[in-house]
């Protein structure tokens, strides 16, 4: 009897988590950079950071839960 494997780099988890932390790590750094003139201009609140930091703990939560649940995919019988 063959057993389940884990599903891996294959799992959408990962790509999800990549593609959100990669656009979160791009948004914290513009955020840190920018200028106090486009800051003023949303009210004083630094929108590309707060949205990147929180970007970056989605990926973070979506890692985790792949670590912690993964999904196992169940190996095909050799005849």
């Amino acid at each position: 009897m063959a057993e389940n494997k884990k599903a891996g780099a294959f799992d959408i988890r990962i790509v999800i988590a990549a593609l959100v932390g990669i656009y979160g790590l791009v948004l914290t750094i513009l955020g840190i950079v920018e200028k106090q003139a486009e800051i003023d201009k949303a009210a004083g609140i630094n929108i590309n950071l707060w949205g990147g930091i929180g970007m970056l703990v989605f990926a973070a939560l979506f890692v985790a839960w792949t670590r912690l649940r993964p999904i196992a995919v169940p190996a095909e019988d050799e005849q």
